[in-house]
Parts: C-alpha cells; structure tokens; sequence
C-alpha cells in the first residue's frame, strides 16, 4: 500500500506539471527479497516474496535476482506492451547514452546494453548475449537463452544448501538449469549436457578475460583479488 501510494504520488506530480509525455518513469526493484522478513509468517497470509522461483537474496538461484521492472514513457512507448527478453539493471546506462545521444567511453559500462529497441519494440532477437550475477560468497552465474550454468554446488548464499556446510557434501561443483522448463531451478542438468556447460564456462571466461561483456577495448579486470572466482575463470582458459 506504501508503494503504491508514492508511485501514485510521483505520476499525479508529473500530470500536475505538464510532465507526463516525455517523462521516462521506471518501477523497479532492489534484488531478492531477504529471509529476514519472515517467510514462514508470510506464507501464512498465502504471500511468498520469490514466488515460484528459488532462493532470496544473496543466493545464486532466481529468487535471489528476478525482480520486476516497468517502464512507462508516452511519447516513445506504447501502452500494455510486453517483453520476455532478459535485462539487468546495468543496461540503463547504455539506455540512456543512446537516448541521449551521449557516446560512453571503452573505460565505462562495459557490461551494459542498451534496452531501447526493446522498449520501442523494434528487437529483432536478444539484446544480451548472456547475462552474468554473483552470490554472496562470490560465486558466479552466466544465463543464455534458456540455460543458466551456476558456479558452485548450491545456494552460494544463506538459503539450502548454503555453503561451507554438511548441506553441499556430495553435490555436483557446478549447476546448470534449462530454465524453458525448470523455473524454480530444481533438476540440475549438468552431467547431462556437458557441451553446454562447456560454452558457457568459456563464455563467463572470455568476458572476465576481456574485462568487458559488450564490444570494445579490453579492460583490465582488478575485481581478481577480491573475488577468487574471477582469478580461476580467467586462468581455466588460457
């Protein structure tokens, strides 16, 4: 109720001021909900914060990432339109320099990508080559298409099976989902699609070699010694 009021709030001042049609306005969220507010008592009133996928904030799993995201802009957006296309949060820079007209440097937003063929509703095919997010404890994950290849042998965060505990004893290194059928990330395919598994380790290698997951100069990756992740990628391919 707090939400929608001040979401209500913020589109009457637009209106009031004559700003509404060329006003960029976008409701979105931060990541993950934290297992902090209670899910059992909230799965009491019928209300779970991830819905159907798995995990919360911190984790490697969708629970900890998918998060909703509108975007209303009269004078370039039409109403009511839809995308299943995957975005991240980061793609607004690259928006925005192209709205804008502003040209980023090589140095700047090297993993960002620009969503407004999607808003205007003119993307032939996927914007995103892949997508790439981590968990608490740094472990990486990288999504394409419908695949989605996980790092480490579970939550990588504070939900079952958490990390450093009994709980992994005996699970497979790494997880890789076909989230076409498999949304709540439930059957690990793995060891049986060990190709794929494959392109997407090269895939998280090269951009974490490259500095960058967009076209452009090679940067130098200094997030090395503080994730121990990003040294072994980059080592596992050379």
């Amino acid at each position: 109720l707090h939400v929608d009021d001040t979401v209500c709030r913020v589109m009457r001042a637009l209106e009031r001021n004559c700003l509404t049609d060329n006003t960029i306005v976008i409701f979105t969220s931060d990541n993950g909900c934290s297992p902090r507010a209670d899910y059992a008592e909230l799965a009491e009133c019928g209300h779970n914060p991830s819905y159907l996928f798995r995990g919360h904030k911190a984790d490697i799993y969708e629970g900890g990432h998918r998060i909703p995201f509108i975007v209303r802009w009269p004078e370039s957006i039409e109403p009511d339109r839809a995308s299943d296309q995957t975005v991240c949060l980061i793609d607004l820079t690259a928006t925005m320099a192209e709205i804008t007209g502003y040209e980023l440097p090589d140095s700047a937003a090297e993993d960002s990508v620009s969503n407004m063929s999607i808003w205007t509703g003119t993307a032939t095919g996927p914007v995103r080559e892949a997508t790439v997010h981590h968990s608490i404890n740094g472990s990486f994950s990288i999504r394409k298409n419908k695949w989605k290849l996980e790092m480490c042998p579970g939550s990588g965060g504070w939900s079952y099976p958490r990390p450093n505990t009994d709980e992994i004893v005996g699970l497979p290194p790494i997880q890789l989902y076909d989230l076409s059928r498999d949304i709540g990330e439930r059957e690990n395919v793995q060891d049986r699609y060990p190709e794929v598994v494959e392109e997407l380790k090269s895939l998280l290698s090269s951009y974490v070699k490259n500095g960058r997951s967009t076209p452009g100069a090679r940067q130098l990756n200094t997030g090395s010694k503080h994730w121990p992740q990003l040294h072994w990628l980059a080592e596992s391919e050379m």
